[in-house]
């Protein structure tokens, strides 16, 4: 997913294509031994389709009421439907090398249509986030550019699918915290549906492109040149994203610092994007042992799906 730490609505403030340019340094040749995949069951996935009625019913402000935590949703938001279809073409390059493993191929065509699900959900809400007032387009003309005639065009296939398999772990913990109890009570319920489906979801496919690297290339550097390129980019584009919107609200320094202050009432322990989803996201996934089912789900996805989308 593309980006780095900047303010700019028309995206981050360094090169989009420095993060690249040194993970692919780092790699040297691009070899690509095999890996064998993991031989437990895997789960099928399927695509769900909530069909939420945004229209007007979502406030401006729809995250308890304040700027801050509203816009740092809006803010992922608008990266996701260009992000997951970079993750399916990214990991669509090597649909045929599983033309052999019906399991596997499955399990693809499963995180294909999840993703694109995902997609078009998202930017449904873009036309409520329009009918609010925002500009949200320049924004989404300069990122969708950097990420399919940039990035895409620059990276390698196999440097892609690392820098998809990276994204895929820090949406995995971000989902992990929708399922932290309490953590959208404040949110509109249109809204609390939308994230909580789509992190369901995000948990039951978050091993599919971490599978498929590891099959086309295992090498310890190749994925840590992916979580280079993903940290950078989504990191940078979601503060970015953030910050066009904060700006469009007109929102002082002296209210964001007074809104963190109010969060921080709302739970023990707040969550933090830095500490929960990126440092324990790098952390993680630096073990030359890693695998994101080291980490099991909340036990609150399953039955949600279960519950919500009865096969």
């Amino acid at each position: 997913m593309p980006g780095s730490r900047g303010d700019s609505p028309d995206g981050p403030a360094i090169s989009a294509r420095s993060a690249p340019a040194l993970a692919c340094a780092m790699l040297g040749g691009m070899t690509q031994p095999a890996h064998p995949l993991p031989t437990a069951a895997l789960p099928r996935l399927r695509a769900r389709h909530p069909k939420i009625a945004f229209a007007d019913a979502v406030p401006r402000h729809w995250f308890g009421g304040l700027a801050l935590p509203t816009h740092v949703a809006n803010g992922v938001n608008l990266l996701f439907p260009a992000g997951e279809r970079f993750f399916v073409r990214s990991v669509k390059h090597y649909l045929e090398r599983f033309r052999d493993d019906p399991e596997m191929s499955a399990q693809i065509r499963g995180f294909f249509g999840q993703e694109g699900s995902h997609a078009r959900e998202h930017e449904r809400f873009f036309a409520t986030m329009e009918a609010q007032g925002y500009e949200i387009r320049k924004f989404l003309e300069v990122y969708q550019h950097i990420s399919f005639d940039i990035i895409e065009k620059a990276v390698p296939p196999v440097l892609r699918l690392a820098t998809t398999a990276a994204c895929e772990h820090f949406t995995a913990l971000l989902a992990e915290v929708v399922f932290d109890n309490g953590a959208l009570d404040k949110a509109h319920p249109l809204m609390r549906e939308l994230l909580t489906w789509h992190a369901a979801e995000e948990l039951e496919h978050k091993t599919v492109a971490f599978d498929v690297l590891k099959h086309v290339d295992a090498r310890y550097s190749v994925r840590v040149g992916g979580l280079a390129i993903a940290t950078a980019l989504l990191a940078g584009w979601w503060v970015a994203a953030t910050a066009m919107l904060l700006r469009q609200d007109r929102v002082p320094r002296a209210q964001r610092r007074r809104e963190r202050s109010l969060m921080k009432g709302w739970r023990a322990r707040p969550h933090s994007v830095a500490r929960d989803i990126f440092a324990r996201g790098i952390r993680d996934y630096l073990r030359r042992d890693f695998h994101p089912s080291d980490r099991p789900d909340p036990p609150q996805s399953a039955e949600y799906l279960r519950t919500a989308f009865p096969a």
